[in-house]
């Protein structure tokens, strides 16, 4: 069908006229049950070119402020330290996870998907590996994720399992290399992967002029938008034993007249100062943290050894305030012995009386006591 001359016109209009509406702020929630219908209205309001205008919004997905809870494993891998030189974090956090419910019951279920080989191929069925990635990803507090895929390593061993989190044989490792440009086309093709790499633009974008690195402040996000991309054709994974080296399985080899975009888009993954600090200062905030929970446990430690003989010593001075002798007792009742003490009456307590109200003091303190 032929288009009028007036129909460019035409769309510019309808389109400002949606953009006025409330839809121009619409935005998605990752992992959201219809996530992809969403995107697609999304991506149909913000279209990249109208008459030169680029009416792209910064990102798709609403902002989510997460804290981490380091706090609760710190208290986990103190207990693992004591007596220990060496300690792998990543086996801590995965000690960690399975405490949780959900972080269990999630992982085993694309560990197990993604390692299952397929009847004809023998090989694993690498849309159902990605899709149970995404839904563990996208789902478990990222307390428990974040810890997994970023825990700080200085050994092979832990290094390794950091690697091995996303079980790379499937989800990540697909023969030879192909053509990062190949891999980015893909990705645009597909609403959810266009929408988390976005994100990770917007979320990771380096800045020369920001303390930290990152245009928007904020290491959690970056990552958080980092591991969004994970279960897409562009899924990123280390690609060695260094904290901030990762990488998409893609090369720029033979990229021809795109060689620049290629390279542009693998920097963003490999030379990227905000994803690169993001990824280091975490494991540091981590050890940190554990660090604080180890000296606390350690002074809680020193002063519950060290109160039970003051306690002790205590319980003996009240003691020796609340059982006097008889004659102490007489003493005390009469003074400087203005009158004869033998004109008196024997008013200190007898020692029945004594015993009973010093065991009931006693029985006091050490309800006192026991409740601290």
């Amino acid at each position: 069908m032929k288009l009028g001359p007036s129909a460019k016109s035409q769309c510019a209009n309808a389109v400002s006229a949606l953009l006025s509406s409330p839809l121009r702020g619409c935005q998605c929630k990752r992992g959201m049950k219809k996530e992809k219908n969403c995107l697609s209205i999304y991506w149909s309001l913000h279209q990249s070119i109208i008459h030169g205008l680029n009416l792209v919004e910064s990102y798709p997905y609403e902002t989510v402020h997460r804290d981490y809870d380091y706090v609760r494993l710190a208290s986990i891998t103190a207990d693992s330290e004591v007596g220990m030189t060496t300690v792998n974090r990543c086996l801590d956090a995965a000690k960690a996870c399975n405490v949780d419910e959900l972080c269990q019951k999630l992982r085993t279920e694309y560990v197990s998907t993604c390692i299952k080989p397929t009847s004809k191929s023998g090989l694993c069925n690498r849309p159902k590996c990605n899709k149970a990635l995404r839904k563990f990803f996208d789902r478990v507090p990222v307390d428990y994720t974040h810890e997994l895929l970023f825990c700080p390593c200085t050994d092979t061993a832990c290094a390794e399992r950091r690697r091995q989190t996303i079980v790379p044989s499937c989800s990540y490792e697909n023969g030879e290399k192909p053509n990062c440009i190949i891999q980015m086309k893909n990705c645009h093709a597909d609403y959810v992967c266009r929408s988390r790499l976005a994100q990770f633009k917007f979320d990771c974008e380096p800045s020369e002029t920001s303390a930290n690195g990152c245009k928007q402040e904020n290491y959690g996000a970056c990552l958080s938008a980092y591991t969004g991309l994970i279960g897409s054709t562009i899924t990123p994974n280390y690609v060695d034993n260094s904290t901030s080296n990762v990488a998409p399985w893609c090369s720029c080899s033979s990229s021809g007249e795109a060689r620049d975009e290629c390279d542009h888009f693998l920097g963003l993954f490999t030379d990227n100062s905000c994803l690169q600090n993001s990824l280091k200062m975490f494991g540091k905030e981590l050890e940190q943290q554990t660090l604080l929970s180890t000296t606390s446990n350690n002074r809680e430690n020193d002063q519950s050894s060290t109160s039970q003989p003051h306690s002790i010593e205590t319980i003996r001075n009240i003691l020796e305030k609340v059982i006097p002798t008889q004659a102490l007792g007489n003493k005390l009742l009469v003074g400087h012995g203005t009158l004869p003490s033998n004109s008196l009456p024997n008013l200190a307590p007898t020692p029945s009386q004594m015993l009973q109200g010093a065991f009931s003091i006693l029985l006091l303190f050490l309800h006192c006591i026991c409740r601290y």
